[in-house]
């Protein structure tokens, strides 16, 4: 797998040589009370498994091979309308995705950069130009990030959307204080699980999700992650961020703050099942997932641009299609769009 350097994959996955054996410290992200999904100083998923080490890394590592990607894929952009009155989804590439509700815009994980890594020289690279120049974004209302993974959470990309739009950046607890020690008067709001953040006249509810945090070796689950209710004049949207499917209990969660038009749901960097399982969801999962959760429609993400895992470039949506076929859903109902791919969601 020429993409996927251990190095890169580490320091992206948050998994150094300490993290199995870290000592109780103070958590330099967040002090708060104690909660069914925080201990103190770490945050958890209530009955869910925790993230793998990094021995099991290694174990990764050497002892299995993944799929050849593509060194680069065509990608035809697209640029889009400043304002929709309706409901468009546009994938830029991976976990990032526009929007466009009653008139908001709205950007999930937004990622810009070449790579997803702590580091310039090394990590998962792109292998698809993002569907849409940074340069030709509408002006956007919101930013919602779930987590602090190097793959949804691009400091870099954030840095340019503050300078230009002073956007307003949701995101759970912890990742608040990552963010106003990277960005100058960043405009940040914070969450817990449950908790609902109004921003531009949309409507933002943090959810439950099976995942975990980390930008570097020693700050694992310093910060919380989630999934978002999107209330807009449009229709409410659920965008998933990144989930374990966890026996279906996050899409139970987010059932209660429906009926969702569309839910952005991932589908990708699963594969090898033993290590990701817990924290990535498959096809088959996304789908049950999709059915759970109450949505009318659903936009397939994480796949495709940064080859993470073991799984074939194209396996994700190839499954996914078979898994809507078995489950009887329309597959005009669960898309898979390439970057650059928009989507005029029906009501």
């Amino acid at each position: 797998m020429k993409r996927r350097t251990l190095l890169g994959l580490a320091g992206m996955l948050g998994i150094g040589a300490c993290a199995t054996r870290e000592v109780a410290r103070g958590n330099p992200y967040y002090s708060g009370p104690i909660s069914d999904h925080f201990d103190g100083t770490r945050f958890f998923n209530p009955g869910g498994a925790p993230p793998r080490g990094f021995t099991d890394l290694l174990r990764w590592h050497f002892g299995e091979t993944g799929a050849e990607w593509p060194d680069s894929v065509a990608v035809t952009p697209t640029v889009p309308q400043t304002r929709v009155a309706g409901l468009r989804v546009t994938m830029v590439g991976h976990a990032t995705v526009l929007v466009q509700a009653g008139g908001a815009n709205i950007l999930v994980d937004p990622v810009w950069s070449r790579r997803v890594s702590p580091f310039s020289f090394a990590g998962p690279a792109r292998v698809t130009a993002p569907g849409i120049a940074f340069d030709d974004l509408p002006p956007i209302d919101a930013v919602l990030v779930s987590h602090n993974h190097y793959d949804h959470m691009d400091i870099a990309t954030l840095r340019r959307l503050h300078a230009r739009d002073r956007v307003p950046i949701v995101t759970p607890l912890g990742n608040d204080t990552i963010l106003r020690g990277a960005i100058d008067g960043v405009n940040v709001r914070v969450g817990d699980w449950g908790d609902r953040v109004e921003v531009a006249g949309v409507a933002i509810r943090l959810l439950p999700c099976h995942h975990w945090s980390a930008r570097g070796t020693r700050d694992r689950s310093f910060a919380l992650w989630c999934s978002f209710a999107v209330e807009t004049p449009a229709g409410r949207v659920l965008a998933c961020g990144d989930t374990g499917y966890d026996s279906g209990r996050p899409y139970a969660a987010a059932a209660r703050h429906g009926p969702y038009r569309l839910a952005i749901i991932p589908i990708g960097a699963y594969a090898p099942r033993w290590f990701m399982r817990h924290q990535h969801q498959n096809p088959e999962e996304a789908v049950a997932g999709f059915a759970a959760c109450g949505a009318e429609n659903a936009l397939a993400a994480h796949w495709g641009t940064f080859q993470l895992t073991n799984e074939a470039r194209e396996e994700p949506p190839e499954r996914l299609a078979l898994a809507l076929r078995a489950a009887d859903v329309e597959p005009d109902r669960f898309r898979a769009l390439p970057p650059g791919g928009v989507w005029d969601v029906r009501a």
